[in-house]
């Protein structure tokens, strides 16, 4: 949030292979956000599997 509290980053799509945060760089965070699955069959997390089977890596730059 920003000091009004409005939301900055809101409702990322969680889609494996990509930096969930490229298009927010200009905010200057200074790490990316990556999601990865267990399971080969899933492409990308479900709602259900997130944290068990699907998980949420943040990389510092």
């Amino acid at each position: 949030m920003d000091s009004t509290g409005t939301d900055l980053i809101k409702g990322i799509p969680l889609i494996t292979g990509a930096n969930l945060l490229a298009q927010y760089r200009y905010l200057g965070l200074g790490f990316s956000l990556y999601v990865n699955c267990d399971d080969p069959a899933n492409d990308n997390p479900t709602q259900t599997d997130l944290g068990i089977k699907s998980h949420l890596y943040a990389v510092t730059e």
